[in-house]
């Protein structure tokens, strides 16, 4: 049975980290119950990109996380790379909806050919093979043919790709506003509510 309130995470090295601070502050804000999981490139990414120094114990990640977010210790679930033993590699769990935010183009060409050659990868083929909800976040430029090949391979698959490509519509003034439109697309596919980001025709939104 699929429980509404955990949600799988996964964080790799492509640029974006702003995007899953953004991510994780609301779905932990919301109470939900977050199984995270961290790349070894992902740890060197939001180094430079938050200034975050991400252990590579998933233990002290877990420590990091709860500090971070003054949220809940028993809201958030941190594996390893190679923790075959997470409820994540078994299509049994109870989480409905994963994100892979942001997606490397590595980690897109294997969850497409099924390499399920750590808990990410395979993670992402459970969701697929249970028929559940796995979004991927791609953040490259350009994208070569292998990329587009990829993504229309998963999208064949049910598998919805989103870019984190910003709408100018409503005249952003700041870079967080940029950063809550991308994270309001990937909360709509998740079946989130919120409220951070303007819907067209909408004149203001409340944080």
């Amino acid at each position: 049975m699929i429980d509404n309130k955990q949600i799988a995470i996964a964080l790799t090295g492509a640029s974006g980290a702003v995007y899953s601070q953004r991510l994780l502050e609301i779905t932990l804000g919301q109470g939900f119950t977050v199984h995270l999981m961290v790349s070894a490139a992902a740890r060197i990414l939001f180094s430079d990109e938050l200034g975050w120094k991400l252990p590579s114990r998933a233990s002290d990640v877990h420590k990091f996380i709860v500090g971070e977010f003054r949220c809940d210790p028993e809201q958030i679930k941190v594996y390893g790379e190679q923790q075959w033993s997470s409820p994540l590699a078994s299509g049994s769990h109870s989480v409905g909806v994963m994100i892979v935010c942001p997606c490397t183009m590595g980690t897109l060409s294997s969850i497409a050919c099924g390499s399920s050659d750590n808990l990410i990868n395979r993670a992402a083929d459970v969701m697929i093979k249970e028929n559940r909800q796995l979004i991927i976040v791609p953040r490259e430029t350009p994208f070569s043919a292998i990329h587009l090949e990829n993504m229309l391979k998963l999208a064949r698959l049910g598998v919805c790709i989103l870019p984190p490509n910003p709408g100018f519509y409503f005249k952003p003034t700041q870079l967080s506003e940029i950063v809550d439109f991308v994270v309001a697309k990937i909360l709509d596919q998740a079946g989130i509510e919120h409220n951070i980001a303007p819907r067209w025709g909408e004149e203001s939104v409340s944080n």
